[in-house]
């Protein structure tokens, strides 16, 4: 969904951890077939992947330990809406200047447009 929506460009880096999901044939594939790079940190390692166990942290704190939650669907609802709607638009990253992630992703796509003659 992440490639389909958002379209990277080739050579992008997508970063995970060692886990089964993310070491996988299938998740390799789905990575290389638009030409994404996988990477991965060093096992044991907690610093390469600091910054997305500190956005788990959060998510765990802020949504998933705040109540019980009926049906899958309802916790998966909850989860995307956390991460697109919270995470990407809303909260300011200070690694980003204290904008959001789309904040971020619209200013850098002006620096790139060429100006016209």
């Amino acid at each position: 969904m992440a490639i389909s929506n958002r379209q990277p460009a080739p050579c992008g880096i997508v970063h995970a951890d060692h886990e089964t999901q993310f070491t996988s044939w299938v998740f390799g594939e789905k990575i290389r077939a638009p030409g994404l790079l996988p990477s991965f940190g060093s096992i044991g390692d907690g610093l390469d992947n600091a910054m997305m166990e500190s956005f788990w942290s959060s998510m765990q704190i802020e949504l998933l330990n705040r109540r019980k939650w009926k049906t899958r669907v309802e916790l998966a609802n909850a989860i995307f809406d956390y991460i697109e709607i919270f995470h990407n638009r809303q909260l300011p990253h200070s690694a980003l200047g204290h904008r959001s992630p789309i904040e971020y992703e619209r200013l850098k796509e002006q620096e790139q447009i060429p100006a016209a003659s």
